[in-house]
């Protein structure tokens, strides 16, 4: 059987009609009901005042300008505000009552249920530290390109996890994938919930002419499935089809550099005949898949560093820089000997795989 399919990023074909939907508009959202403010009662006498609006000659409002000490009002409302939005929340889910982009990008589910069920794994799992997150811009369109590795792509729903937890404005990442994600049951879907497209030019366009943030790990199958004993050695970039749409749009190119996620699934082989008749890439062997059946599938617990280095800009290149190979190479070339000299960097400070 043939192996699967992937289309390069530098690929300038149209997506064509995959994945495409309209979007709906939301209709009215679930109002909030404000509770009534208590005002001090004279001693041995409790009585609830109404809340009335303070005017010229008036004396004050009964409950302004005080804080509620803790567990007085504020618990309970905490609790009934959540218990009353996790409802809001079904029933917007049951009767169809929110709004996806054309890509099948859904935020609200994305920041109520997907990054909060990725947040554990984030934050406890692989204890992520995230460095020069203040070099993403905080509005606008922006590549963010970065190292792929791990066996899993895990390593792009951390990084989107650190771009949303960490940036200032809490932007969301829009990640490029390949045409395997997307032909997977269940998988499909999570990643079109999650703001992922086709890694194509012309969906990349169009999320950066939006002004969105758009990920890409140019190294592909080839990073995410390199032996262990390649581990942190970038693969090649391939022939800067990233660079020609960001020139071609005019935004900055962000590195990124990803240390941990090699550790994750040591690959010591890889069972190529397996794979051309699964239609994978590459089918890993590591020293606990698949001989400890689902067991030997849970990662191992890593400890990880993001860091993001400082923008390339591309915006005072004429417009047609994006059609001379040479500033492409160059530019390339750039990007992958700075994320790479970034690793040699990270590896270098740290002590240990997992603490």
């Amino acid at each position: 059987m043939a192996d699967a399919k992937v289309i390069p990023f530098d690929d300038d074909r149209s997506r064509g009609g995959a994945g495409q939907r309209s979007a709906r508009r939301r209709g009215g959202a679930g109002s909030r009901r404000a509770s009534a403010a208590e005002s001090a009662a004279p001693v041995g006498e409790v009585q609830a005042l109404p809340v009335r609006q303070g005017g010229e000659g008036d004396g004050p409002v009964a409950g302004e300008g005080r804080e509620l000490p803790p567990g007085e009002d504020g618990g309970g409302d905490g609790l009934e505000r959540r218990i009353a939005g996790g409802l809001a929340f079904l029933r917007r889910r049951l009767t169809g009552d929110y709004e996806v982009d054309d890509f099948g990008y859904d935020a609200e589910l994305t920041d109520q249920v997907l990054m909060s069920v990725l947040r554990p794994v984030y934050e406890k799992y692989f204890r992520v530290e995230v460095k020069g997150v203040e070099n993403i811009p905080a509005e606008g369109g922006a590549l963010i390109v970065a190292n792929h590795s791990g066996t899993l792509p895990l390593d792009g729903l951390m990084m989107q996890v650190a771009v949303h937890d960490n940036h200032p404005a809490g932007r969301h990442l829009r990640l490029l994938a390949a045409d395997l994600v997307f032909v997977l049951p269940v998988v499909n879907e999570l990643a079109r919930k999650l703001g992922h497209t086709l890694a194509c030019a012309e969906d990349a366009a169009r999320l950066l002419g939006q002004g969105e943030l758009v990920g890409v790990m140019p190294e592909g199958f080839k990073g995410l499935g390199k032996p262990f004993g390649d581990r942190y050695k970038l693969q090649r970039f391939g022939r800067g089809g990233f660079v020609s749409t960001a020139l071609r749009a005019g935004t900055p190119i962000v590195p990124c550099s990803i240390v941990g996620a090699e550790e994750i699934y040591p690959m010591i082989g890889n069972a190529r005949t397996l794979a051309r008749l699964l239609g994978f890439p590459y089918f890993p062997l590591t020293p606990t898949f698949p001989w400890l059946g689902p067991l030997g599938a849970v990662p191992l617990p890593t400890k990880w560093t993001i860091q993001f280095g400082e923008p390339i800009p591309t915006d005072h290149y004429p417009a047609e820089a994006a059609e001379d190979p040479m500033l492409m190479f160059n530019l390339t070339d750039q990007v992958r000997e700075q994320i790479q000299h970034t690793l040699y960097k990270l590896l270098v400070q740290r002590r240990s795989v997992f603490f």
